[in-house]
């Protein structure tokens, strides 16, 4: 019996960070999809968050590689008066980044749906 009680109260710990990260991924950035984000990185700055290899075998035209890893180093480079736009290879480093961009003062920040893996617009290789 306390092995089933040590097993749920993990369960019901790690649910519990998980909302809290989910809630605050969500207050931190918008998720949007291929269109919406289409339509408005040009406006803004664009931020390939994957490694320097993955952006060489193909990138959105006009990102900019800021590997997620190297994110802090950077932050004082990108302007918060611009919307900041977002992607990775899924979602998981650019909900990681919006937070950490969040905590820096950073407002607009979006993020692409489904990551570059969805992506079906021009890309570039290096």
């Amino acid at each position: 019996m306390p092995t089933t009680y040590i097993l749920l109260v993990v369960l019901t710990a790690l649910i519990i960070y998980m909302g809290i990260n989910y809630f605050r991924q969500r207050k931190a950035s918008k998720m949007i999809g291929e269109t919406e984000f289409r339509e408005g990185f040009r406006k803004g700055q664009l931020i390939d968050l994957r490694d320097a290899d993955d952006f060489k075998s193909g990138h959105i035209l006009g990102a900019r590689n800021i590997p997620l890893s190297q994110l802090k180093l950077y932050i004082n480079g990108l302007r918060q008066d611009k919307p900041v736009y977002l992607y990775c290879q899924s979602t998981a480093r650019s909900q990681r980044a919006s937070i950490l961009l969040h905590k820096a003062g950073f407002q607009e920040i979006y993020q692409l749906t489904g990551g570059f893996r969805k992506w079906t617009g021009k890309i570039k290789k290096t």
